[in-house]
């Protein structure tokens, strides 16, 4: 007897990546393809089936029950990618249906943060939670927000906006066009536009000024490492920012734990350390000192194709 599979799929701002999962969360087999230089959806779901269809095969079609997607603006109910402002292409993509049609395999989308509370909750951090914040810090700031042990979807589907809550009034424009969203500071983007910022405004002694204007959140990480004070600062910033918001989320669903993913949370105490102080400093005395701050306990990469393969079980 063949063990059932499903393939789970994360289409990333800059890469997708995808992997044949069995029931246990185990990832049999993955890979990925770059999301961008892709002129037009048609030449991206072209080179999507050229990848997938070898491995499909392989498995055999009867073998796999389902595909789970997970992207920046998913929409579980449509099916639908809208608007999202971190993909190459503008718009409303039928994704679910197109993949559905393309591979002859059910697919299901979900928002990619979604698919990673998901997948932290069956298989990682969040197992036997019935309460917590998924928040992604990746090229953007996703979440998933799981309360009485239900994933928030909302009337349409979009419920759990993390990264586009107004963290500062009147602030740096955003992505989605709007002015001062968590998005624009809290994310591997948004620490970068920070360091620019504050590269043209100070005359800081630093070992970052020579990336000026080529710089990355990887950089900063290693410099606040070596124990750069202006990158250390950085953090600081950036983590009092999302620490503040935090606090208000808190006090909307109470949750038993807020677990970051993506690559900036994997600056680890750099970043978590303000994070945890700021959120304290400003929440509401009932809600202090009970909601833990934890790492993601799946591998990065694989989270989100986990997540995305529990939705297709």
């Amino acid at each position: 007897m063949t063990q059932p599979l499903v393939l789970g799929i994360d289409i990333g701002g800059t890469n997708t990546s995808f992997g044949i999962v069995n029931r246990r969360g185990e990832i049999v087999t993955k890979g990925s393809m770059s999301t961008t230089g892709h002129p037009s959806t048609t030449d991206y779901f072209a080179a999507m089936k050229q990848v997938l269809t070898p491995l499909i095969d392989e498995f055999g079609k009867e073998n796999i029950n389902g595909i789970g997607i997970g992207a920046p603006n998913g929409n579980f109910f449509t099916g639908e990618i809208v608007f999202a402002p971190n993909l190459p292409w503008r718009g409303v993509i039928p994704i679910a249906k197109t993949v559905t049609d393309m591979l002859g395999i059910k697919a299901t989308l979900t928002n990619d943060a979604n698919a990673a509370a998901i997948g932290e909750m069956m298989y990682g951090a969040a197992k036997g939670m019935k309460d917590f914040i998924l928040v992604t810090l990746g090229t953007g700031v996703g979440s998933g927000f799981v309360a009485n042990g239900q994933m928030i979807y909302g009337h349409d589907g979009f419920a759990g906006e993390l990264g586009h809550v107004i963290a500062v009034r009147d602030g740096r424009k955003c992505g989605c066009g709007r002015l001062g969203c968590l998005e624009a500071y809290a994310s591997a983007t948004g620490i970068v536009r920070t360091a620019n910022e504050w590269l043209e405004q100070r005359n800081t002694e630093t070992s970052l000024r020579k990336n000026k204007g080529s710089l990355t959140a990887k950089m900063i990480q290693e410099a606040a490492d070596q124990g750069d004070s202006f990158a250390l600062e950085l953090f600081d910033y950036t983590g009092k920012i999302l620490g503040q918001t935090l606090a208000d989320m808190v006090a909307i669903t109470s949750p038993e734990a807020i677990i970051f993913f993506g690559g900036l949370a994997q600056a680890g105490d750099l970043l978590l350390g303000p994070v945890h102080r700021y959120m304290e400093e400003n929440m509401l005395n009932i809600f202090q000192n009970k909601v833990a701050l934890l790492q993601s306990a799946l591998p990065d990469a694989d989270a989100a194709i986990l997540g995305a393969s529990a939705l297709a079980w």
